[in-house]
């Protein structure tokens, strides 16, 4: 998982247009977004691709998200928060399933290693800000 060494040949080639492809504008409307819809006690990511990715890494964020979308009837009855990386996938997955029952389209949505592992933040985002 996130103990991977550095990509090479066309792995690193990959990824580098994988990453070209992120957008700052697009994380700064999300951010935005995410604080209006859950209020200021998400908190607010570092400005850069690596604090987004953090900030929403062990799930807490699109969690508060989620539950705030569905208003009193909250789908995610526990937010906690973890540094073992199991739980953190775990909480993701519980976002990605109360996303797919909030209407979201199962394949429009993102896979939790694509988050958790920072594989490909602009599909992950982008599907996030559409639905």
């Amino acid at each position: 998982m996130a103990n991977r060494g550095p990509a090479y040949g066309l792995s690193r080639e990959v990824q580098s247009k994988i990453d070209k492809k992120y957008d700052p504008e697009l994380e700064g409307r999300l951010v935005e977004w995410i604080v209006a819809q859950c209020g200021p006690g998400v908190g607010r990511p570092e400005a850069d691709k690596t604090g987004f990715q953090k900030w929403l890494k062990d799930g807490c964020v699109l969690c508060e998200l989620i539950n705030s979308l569905h208003g009193a009837n909250k789908p995610i009855k526990t937010i906690k928060t973890s540094s073992m990386a199991f739980k953190q996938m775990e909480q993701i997955s519980m976002f990605l399933k109360a996303a797919e029952s909030y209407g979201v389209i199962k394949t429009d949505m993102f896979q939790t290693v694509d988050l958790y592992e920072s594989k490909n933040l602009q599909i992950c985002f982008s599907r996030i800000i559409v639905h």
